[in-house]
Formats: structure tokens, sequence, C-alpha cells
């Protein structure tokens, strides 16, 4: 266990996608820089995001951004108490740039290195703006993971379910493209479905009672089917109650599956995370059922749902208090397990 009468300083790093993110936290809670270099104008172009091109740009941004995200903070870097960096999942290739540049300096500063798991970070994004209270349950919805994570002690993770296909980021990204939007097509999808008047009748996958897992795959097949069958038929302008029908049918399931999970875990608070958390419709619909049904609900400022540096030290901090530290044999790992990343008792 680490002195935590003193101030602890963690330089932090993200670059599990798309976005090269570096930052300084200050014992968990203060963020004192973070900074985040987005590469949605490169990715565009390809109508999704390439991991060789992430990984480049990825090499052309690092050294910078953790320099200027030192010098933002005012802290010298001796000062720093360690180095934290993504170690998965996400894009090996650009896990790794992050790891290396994160090994490098801590060895050259004499620093403790701490991996951390990326939808950890996520789920503790909250953690920057508010106390989590436990046991508490995290609804994590994002580009490449839609996951319910129930949180027993501080830095303790059960997953309780998980899509067994599509995240719910990736199916919003696909149906975005059917009806003609742009990369990443998630913002366009929501702010249609908002302005829509009617609604297009779409399935629930709701799975086996009791079950918390989600599927979205078949809903996503559903949305291209009605596309194709208003374009057979010459029709135009159905887009908005395609949008609005999908995003509803989403949204239901993840509510219901999300409150079901709460009650019956007993759980005291209702985080929700992820770069999906940014939505409006959801975040609308999930407050005013917690609202309805008197459960406290976290959800991060839009800054900090989408990948960012802060979360990634905020998680690191629970390794920090509890003197678990990587060492420079550190690897990226795609598809690294959540619950085996929590900390020991």
């Amino acid at each position: 266990m680490k002195n935590l009468e003193q101030d602890c300083y963690i330089l932090a790093v993200e670059t599990s996608c798309d976005e090269t993110s570096a930052a300084v936290i200050k014992n968990g809670t203060e963020i004192l820089s973070n900074l985040i270099a987005s590469q949605i104008e490169t990715h565009r172009a390809f109508g999704g995001v390439v991991p060789e091109v992430a990984s480049r740009k990825h090499v052309e941004s690092i050294t910078l951004m953790l320099e200027e995200a030192v010098r933002q903070a005012g802290i010298p870097p001796e000062r720093l108490s360690a180095i934290a960096v993504t170690e998965g999942p996400g894009l090996v290739g650009a896990l790794l740039v992050g790891i290396m540049a994160a090994k490098s300096l801590a060895f050259a500063l004499g620093k403790p290195l701490i991996g951390v798991h990326h939808i950890a970070g996520h789920i503790f994004a909250n953690r920057l703006v508010q106390e989590v209270l436990y046991p508490s349950m995290a609804l994590v919805v994002s580009g490449g993971h839609t996951e319910l994570v129930l949180m027993e002690r501080e830095g303790s993770f059960e997953v309780l379910g998980q899509t067994r296909d599509d995240a719910v980021g990736e199916a919003y990204d696909k149906v975005a493209r059917s009806l003609g939007f742009p990369y990443p097509g998630g913002p366009f999808v929501d702010k249609l479905a908002g302005e829509a008047t009617e609604a297009e009748n779409l399935p629930r996958a709701w799975l086996e009672p009791g079950s918390y897992d989600f599927s979205l795959s078949g809903l996503k097949s559903a949305v291209l089917n009605a596309v194709n069958q208003h374009k057979m038929r010459g029709e135009d302008g159905y887009q908005p109650a395609i949008a609005r029908g999908f995003q509803e049918s989403v949204i239901e399931v993840l509510v219901e599956k999300a409150i079901r999970a709460v009650r019956a875990t007993g759980s005291r608070q209702l985080l929700l995370c992820g770069g999906v958390a940014a939505n409006r419709g959801l975040r609308t619909a999930l407050s005013e059922r917690c609202e309805k049904e008197n459960i406290l609900l976290s959800i991060p400022p839009l800054t900090y749902c989408t990948d960012n540096a802060a979360m990634i030290g905020a998680a690191a901090y629970l390794k920090w208090k509890s003197g678990e530290f990587s060492t420079l044999e550190l690897k990226a790992e795609a598809s690294l397990s959540l619950e085996d990343w929590s900390v020991k008792a």
C-alpha cells in the first residue's frame, strides 16, 4: 500500500483506438491537464478506423502530447508519482505506441508503470465528477463494447452481461452508413431521431428471460431490410423514422436491462460510461427512468465520455493505492479481461 498522505500525480496515456491523449491527474480525481488529438477527420475518408493509419497518427503526436500535458499541469517530471497507460483492450498497433512511450518514460524517470484496462477507465470517468457509491452498476456503451458491470467494492469488476455481436456504437455507425451518413454516424442518427415525428417499427432483442446480454445484429439487419424496402418502393424521406425506430429499440433494451440489474444486485448507483454515453436520447431516457425509479444516476460530461487519458489516470489511481504496478514487460492485450484486471482485495 502507498502512503496516501502524500499527493499522487499520475501521467496517463491513452492510444487504444483513434484518439491520442495524455493527462496529469492528481489523487485520482483532479484533472491538471487533459489533451486529446482526434483522428476523426483522417478516418472519415475511409468510413471507419483504419488500424495502421491510427498507429501512425499516434506515433506522430504522442511525444508532443506528453510534453504538453506535463507543461500544462505545472508538475516537474521528477514529481510525477507514476506513469499509466491503456494496455487493452483496443487496436494492438495503437496500444503499442502508447505502451512503448509510457514504458520509456517510466524507465527514464525511474517511476512505477501502471497498465490500465480501457473499460475501467470509462467507468472511472465518473469518479472525475463525483463519488462512486458501492455496490455500483456500470452500463458501458461504446464503439467496441456494450456491457453491464457490477462493482461490489472499489476496484472490483464483474461483467454481468455483454453484447453477443455488435456493440452499440458499432451498430450506430453501420445504421448511419445505410442511411447515407458519414463516419462517425452516431451523432447523425441521434440528431435525426430527435427530429423525427414518427418511428419505424423495429424489433427489440431481449434474448433469454433474465439475461443481461445484448444483441444488435438482428436489429441492424432489420434496419437494412427496411431501408431496402423503402428504396424498392421508390419512397423518400424515410430516414428520420428509421433513425428514431432504431434508437428507440436500442435505448429501450439498454435502459430496461440496466434498471433490472441495479434492482437485482442492490446497487446504490448506476454509472453511464463510454462514447455512446454522449447520445442525447440515451442520456434523457436513462435520466427520466432513474428519476422515476429513485435510482442515483451518474453521467460524465461529454468531454469524458469519449476516449481520453484523464479517465485512464482516474482508474490507475486504484492500482496506485494498492501498490499494484506493471513491469517493463507490459504488453498490449487486445482482449484484456476486465475481471482479471480487478484490484486485489
